[in-house]
């Protein structure tokens, strides 16, 4: 029997044993060398490693849901999840448009603890990757970042354990990739590239980032699958990143972009049919409603983050600024803050939030016009990430379009200019808000009936008043999509989170990492009295189970 026959015959074995990772290694090893070689194998020789290469495919896709309950201790995948997950783990790749919070992230996660090896995340944002790491660990994934942060002993240690294949998950930006951490990549076992904010590769892009356009070689050195994830993309910047990373007949979802637990309300300011709006006496309105909730204001200017904030601060709102002049420790400082509900509400430029994976942003307030609507709804999908209900609020004006179109030059100023012009029209019109920005990305959709201002009538600075401790509940006329939204701020889901707050400070990780609102809410809704009922609630895998379990039953048998 020659090497060849012997190779195969143990990859056979390692199939029929399940042992689906060193199968996966053994099946590339034999892969290269027929691409060396093809002398070497006859014809049932190749036959036979088609037929083990379907057999890992199967195993695979068989493995999924076990990780799903297993690992992330949820019940069922979200639209479109499987089918990405699926396709990359079979060896295909992938370009899925899905709208923030309809689990991007869970897609390339669940596809490196099935596929085994080391799946590379290319992120845009260092400053988040320590809490992307953290939130892993928290389910017992292993998984790492390396980036500039780390100090050159730090570095080596990591590329040294990666290397010896001890992380399943690795983040790096791809200015990274560009220096140092592209050649630290040789002799690692790569199983799957994942690009996360895509559409930060295209010209076309509303955030288009030159660095994006160096991972085009990426597909072709390593000869691994690429998943491309946004959750905005027309169809122009969608060819452009398939045509920029190289993408070989990828599978595309794209997602629906309706999001229904994100309440969209639209005012323009100043005086208009006999109403004043002051934004912001307005803004303050209703950020003191919502005292206890995390929010984010965005403003146009440097200067606008500042004053909005000290205003805030001036009504007892936990409040601080954000924006491109601070310092970067500054700017480290107050995300880390907001990320761990230091502070309430954090008022920034669009520097802040690209890639934020805190799940419990509560309602986002535009105190200008965003540049274009694949910028406002980027933005507005960093709320209610967990299903949960929240807020979204636009103040607009013509003098918004004037001052964008004064910030843009260059080749595509004309471009930004119709973008902003394109937006305020938008905001202008009187129907579904919903059905209008869907639109905007090729989707179709009726009226949405219960989740926009045009929709339900309300009009939400009439609820907002003067003062208050926070709405506890769902607004007046608006059918709450989350099935236990009723437990917001109630006493039980209050302490809580006063326990999770507890549990994250004494760890140093955000408190959404060891429990999403959702989470809590369904616990304070089905109130679980052993392990087994904690078990069942969406969120609470084994991992988690056994680290808070004990605290999170004991106080959930106090209430009897």
């Amino acid at each position: 029997m020659s090497e060849v026959e012997t190779r195969i015959e143990r990859l056979g074995a390692l199939l029929s044993e399940g042992d689906t990772a060193e199968a996966a290694g053994l099946l590339d090893d034999l892969r290269r060398r027929w691409a060396a070689d093809p002398a070497s194998f006859d014809g049932p020789a190749v036959a036979a490693l088609q037929d083990h290469g379907r057999d890992l495919d199967r195993l695979r896709i068989a493995a999924v849901d076990g990780a799903m309950a297993e690992t992330f201790g949820y019940p069922a995948f979200r639209p479109g999840q499987r089918e990405i997950i699926e396709a990359v783990v079979t060896g295909r790749d992938c370009i899925g448009i899905m709208p923030t919070g309809a689990g991007k992230s869970l897609t390339f996660q669940l596809a490196a603890r099935v596929l085994g090896g080391t799946t590379l995340v290319v992120s845009p944002l260092i400053a988040l990757m320590k809490d992307q790491v953290d939130g892993l660990h928290q389910i017992g994934m292993r998984a790492t970042f390396l980036n500039s942060s780390l100090d050159p002993r730090e570095r080596d240690d990591r590329i040294a354990r990666m290397r010896a294949g001890e992380y399943e998950l690795v983040y790096a930006a791809p200015e990274g990739l560009e220096a140092s951490v592209g050649s630290a990549l040789s002799g690692v076992r790569l199983a799957l590239i994942a690009v996360d904010d895509a559409h930060c590769i295209s010209q076309w892009g509303h955030d288009f980032r030159p660095a994006y356009r160096n991972l085009q070689g990426l597909k072709r050195r390593f000869g691994v699958p690429v998943l491309a994830l946004t959750a905005t993309a027309t169809h122009e910047v969608t060819r452009d990143i398939t045509e920029q990373l190289g993408l070989e007949d990828p599978l595309r979802f794209r997602g629906s972009f309706f999001r229904p637990n994100l309440h969209l309300h639209v005012f323009k300011k100043g005086e208009h049919d006999g109403r004043r709006i002051r934004t912001r006496e307005s803004i303050g309105r209703l950020c003191v409603a919502r005292r206890g909730q995390s929010g984010i204001v965005y403003t146009l200017s440097r200067n606008a983050a500042e004053t909005t904030a000290e205003y805030l601060r001036g009504l007892g709102v936990a409040a601080l600024p954000y924006h491109a002049g601070m310092a970067p420790e500054e700017r480290t400082a107050v995300q880390d803050a907001f990320i761990r509900d230091d502070i309430e509400v954090v008022c920034a430029t669009i520097a802040f939030g690209m890639g934020i994976d805190k799940s419990n942003v509560r309602y986002v307030i535009h105190r200008d016009m965003p540049r274009s609507l694949e910028g406002y709804y980027q933005e507005i999908g960093r709320a209610g990430r967990d299903g949960v209900e929240s807020d979204c609020v636009l103040f607009y004006s013509w003098a918004d379009v004037v001052n964008l179109e004064r910030m843009t030059d260059g080749d595509t100023a004309a471009w930004h200019g119709r973008q902003a012009r394109s937006m305020f029209t938008w905001a202008e019109q009187q129907s579904c808000r919903h059905q209008s920005v869907v639109a905007h990305f090729g989707e179709e959709m009726g009226a949405c009936g219960s989740s926009c201002d045009v929709c339900t009538g309300i009009d939400l600075l009439d609820t907002a008043p003067v003062s208050g401790a926070g709405q506890a509940g769902a607004l007046p006329g608006i059918t709450a999509p989350s099935p236990h939204d009723d437990q917001r701020g109630s006493p039980l889901f209050e302490r809580l989170r006063g326990l999770r707050k507890r549990l994250a400070d004494e760890q140093g990780v955000p408190a959404y990492v060891v429990f999403s609102d959702a989470t809590l809410l369904e616990m304070a809704a089905t109130r679980p009295r052993d392990e087994s009922a904690l078990l069942a609630v969406s969120g609470v895998g084994p991992a988690k189970l056994e680290r808070y379990g004990e605290e999170f039953l004991a106080l959930l048998r106090e209430e009897e």
